[in-house]
């Protein structure tokens, strides 16, 4: 997917996507928070939501899942189905999620292993309308294709519509110079979205070369995974990023 095609699929020029971590105490628990945390970040302007199974199980992103798609259907989100790709593209053929993301499409696994996941990949791309944020090199991911980087990044560009950056882990700022490296082997029109660790303070030069944001943890009342969406933060979030999108729409340096 083109740079352009990102930015008209969300109607954003550095769209950013919210994580739900899914927290809470059994499924109804879980729940009520994702519905407070979902009503929190679409008002205070995120461009998506990603339901996750961070602290939850899959049947939790299944209810979630279902709740948006017939009590919030204006809400645009994804899903990211930890430890089962295939299980994601199932929920987001389902229940009409506009991407899935996936930690790792290419790295993460030895040669035999990969040749068999990539052909999976393409079958569950071909059959989707769903568009797929992939992670290569990402955070808690194993390094086992023994390819250099450039060609696992040209693989993983192949194998998603967007390219996911992140650090060392969940909340942790994303090296400056591990996403201009990224940059410079996929080149300038293909999307490339900051996984981790972006901040109000940061995100002017977390997205000078990249184009989209993953946030979860700097959302929260405590900035860490384990607090409660705020919605203060996400409102002063959102409101640095569309001051950003602005300066660079019009050429003027914040």
């Amino acid at each position: 997917m083109s740079l352009n095609k990102l930015q008209a699929a969300f109607d954003s020029t550095n769209p950013v996507f919210a994580m739900l971590h899914l927290k809470g105490e059994g499924t109804a628990s879980k729940l009520e928070t994702a519905k407070r945390e979902i009503e929190a970040l679409w008002a205070g302007g995120v461009d998506a939501v990603i339901v996750e199974n961070y602290f939850g199980s899959v049947d939790d992103v299944v209810v979630v899942c279902d709740y948006l798609r017939t009590s919030a259907p204006e809400v645009t989100f994804g899903i990211n189905v930890l430890n089962d790709d295939w299980r994601a593209f199932e929920l987001a053929n389902e229940y009409g999620a506009r991407f899935i993301q996936l930690d790792s499409v290419a790295g993460h696994l030895d040669p035999a292993q990969d040749a068999d996941f990539a052909a999976r990949l393409a079958d569950e791309r071909a059959a989707s309308k769903t568009l797929v944020l992939g992670g290569v090199r990402f955070k808690y991911q194993p390094y086992l294709s023994g390819r250099t980087l450039e060609e696992d990044l040209l693989l993983g560009a192949a194998r998603a519509d967007a390219i996911v950056v992140t650090g060392e882990g969940t909340g942790k700022e994303t090296p400056l110079e591990k996403t201009a490296e990224f940059r410079r082997i996929i080149g300038a029109g293909y999307p490339l979205v900051v996984g981790a660790g972006v901040t109000v303070e940061n995100c002017r030069a977390q997205l000078e070369n990249a184009n989209a944001v993953i946030v979860g943890s700097y959302l929260k009342d405590t900035y860490q995974d384990t607090g409660d969406v705020d919605a203060a933060h996400v409102r002063e979030f959102v409101t640095a990023i569309r001051a950003l999108d602005a300066s660079l729409n019009s050429g003027v340096s914040a």
